[in-house]
């Protein structure tokens, strides 16, 4: 029955959350600034996990491929697609769900025990659109150029693992990259993050709100939002596997 309960709290928060919108002044404002504290300060990590993870993908296919029958050419082909199909859009998603997600819930955490949110009703402004909504809309247009970025950064770093380590050729990686290739791939991808981004979004917002006590508080709501909104990626992430690809 309690997670009925917050169930229900989650979705009666969405309603609110899209209803009675703020000045377009105060939205524009404060939709630059999620921009850049959720999406343009998570550029850096994206790239770097991106690029290794690639080249690691690269390399452990490589080391695996022993037998001389099967051509090189299958390695770009592997590390294409599960850059792509997965580790982009999946796992870069859970990185940002730990980085932007106790973000969020403690930010808002905060705002909750020092009774700023309840200011915020006092003057008559609708708090979950002020706060919770330019989150939504930051994560869900920006995330997706993450993760291409993420995608170009993960096959480029499996070029390079195989250009220093001599395992593979950069032609034969270029070629598998170049083999076989589906757009729908691309679209599946980017469905999934922009899925992925709205529970980012609203997930840690809900942990955050309607949090009770003092920081202590605060720092459990926000560990369980990082918990509870991977779990939710990576159950959203089966089902839209089975919808789009089977």
């Amino acid at each position: 029955m309690n997670y009925i309960e917050h169930i229900g709290k989650y979705f009666a928060m969405l309603k609110q959350v899209f209803s009675k919108p703020q000045r377009a002044r105060v939205f524009r404002e404060a939709l630059f600034r999620e921009v850049d504290e959720l999406g343009h300060k998570s550029i850096g990590i994206i790239a770097f996990i991106s690029f290794f993870i690639g080249g690691v993908i690269a390399l452990q296919t490589a080391l695996n491929l022993e037998s001389p029958f099967i051509p090189k050419s299958l390695i770009g082909f592997a590390a294409k697609r599960s850059v792509i199909l997965e580790f982009a859009p999946t796992f870069c998603s859970i990185i940002l769900a730990g980085k932007v997600g106790s973000y969020i819930t403690s930010s808002i955490g905060t705002m909750r025990v020092t009774e700023q949110i309840d200011a915020l009703e006092v003057m008559g402004i609708n708090s979950l659109n002020y706060l919770v909504l330019p989150k939504i809309i930051a994560t869900v247009f920006f995330y997706p150029f993450l993760i291409i970025l993420g995608m170009f950064l993960g096959i480029f770093g499996g070029w390079v693992a195989g250009v220093l380590s001599g395992l593979f050729s950069g032609a034969d990686y270029i070629a598998g990259v170049q083999m076989d290739f589906d757009p729908f791939l691309i679209t599946y991808a980017l469905i999934k993050t922009v899925v992925f981004a709205f529970l980012i979004a609203t997930v840690p917002s809900y942990h955050g709100y309607y949090v009770k006590g003092g920081s202590l508080e605060v720092g459990k709501a926000s560990t369980q939002s990082v918990v509870w909104t991977t779990v939710l990626i990576v159950i959203a992430n089966y089902f839209l596997t089975q919808m789009l690809l089977t």
